[in-house]
């Protein structure tokens, strides 16, 4: 009864991440995975790296180690290892929408994603910024981009967007808006009843009183103050630079960085393969690898399962806690 049903989504077909989904076949997750992908992929990715794969219908019960539940999502076109193929975009766009559909309407109590590459998505006609974006319109919700490791969790104010279009996009009606989103995922999907947010200043020193900038006094103080009293956990504006020491992270259960690089490369040196990316904010959890499609690597062997491994593990975490608080 405390098994959950996963959606599984290889990513870009040319990538790392069709082998990944094979070795995720033989790695013991207390999850029930589906793969979404395609037959011939997967399986030209099992001859690459040497490992056997068979594959199941997508409602079977108990499957044995090395065999993958599959929903088949066919490729316009073959690929070679390590080059993507434009044609391909649909198909690894309409597997993304197959598993999220699948979780809006109780298929699956969550997805996993491998890594996409957005060039050839885009290069194949579709549109497209990256999955966090894809699934938010698709599920019609305003969401927060969290990354995560055993140690660390720092979500983003702003995800992709140039330095000099960081400021304007701070807005007090933005940051509640993350803010209160991020605290709603800590309570319901980590189960935590009272999680406390450390707020990084978007300038160096917090702003310095004013000297190095007013946003930390016009925008990002008030904004906390008037989530504080409707019963948020919030520290901060803290200093970039100071806010992720050991002592200052002690009692802190997640970091919201106001820009990517802000808080990203500390996450990342701290733990980079066993970190994930989770979209906080949807009816369901998403978690994603860490990582991209790393296609240099692709068809070697030698790719590192870490991250996907970590996001099954993860991910069946958070769908557990989804079913409990229904």
């Amino acid at each position: 009864m405390n098994r959950v049903r996963l959606a599984l989504v290889p990513g870009e077909p040319a990538g790392i991440g069709p082998e990944l989904c094979v070795r995720a076949a033989w790695h013991a997750a207390d999850a029930d995975l589906v793969v979404i992908g395609d037959r011939e992929v997967l399986l030209r990715a099992a001859d690459a790296i040497g490992r056997p794969l068979a594959f199941a219908d997508p409602d079977a019960a108990d499957v044995p180690a090395g065999t993958l539940r599959l929903i088949e999502q066919p490729f316009a076109a073959n690929t070679a290892f390590g080059t993507p193929e434009p044609a391909n975009a649909h198909g690894v766009v309409a597997a993304l929408l197959h598993a999220a559909r699948g979780c809006r309407d109780g298929r699956f109590d969550g997805m996993v994603t491998g890594p996409v590459h957005k060039a050839a998505i885009n290069a194949g006609g579709v549109p497209y910024t990256g999955t966090t974006e894809l699934l938010a319109d698709d599920a019609g919700c305003p969401v927060v981009m969290m990354l995560a490791n055993p140690t660390l969790r720092v979500a983003l104010a702003t995800t992709h967007l140039p330095l000099r279009a960081v400021p304007d996009a701070i807005t007090a009606e933005a940051l509640e808006r993350v803010l209160r989103i991020l605290d709603g995922a800590l309570r319901r999907d980590f189960g935590l009843t009272q999680p406390r947010i450390a707020v990084l200043g978007l300038n160096p020193h917090a702003g310095e009183d004013g000297h190095l900038g007013r946003e930390e006094i016009e925008t990002i103080s008030p904004t906390l103050e008037r989530l504080r009293r409707d019963g948020l956990h919030l520290v901060g504006p803290l200093p970039a630079d100071t806010a992720f020491l050991p002592a200052r992270l002690r009692d802190v259960d997640a970091v919201l960085a106001m820009y990517h690089d802000q808080g990203l490369p500390v996450l990342k040196y701290s733990g980079f393969e066993s970190a994930v990316n989770l979209t906080l904010g949807l009816p369901y959890p998403r978690v994603a690898v860490d990582h991209g499609t790393a296609l240099e690597l692709a068809g070697t062997g030698r790719a590192d399962p870490s991250s996907l491994f970590a996001a099954i593990d993860q991910c069946a975490v958070l769908a557990r806690h989804r079913r409990c608080a229904r």
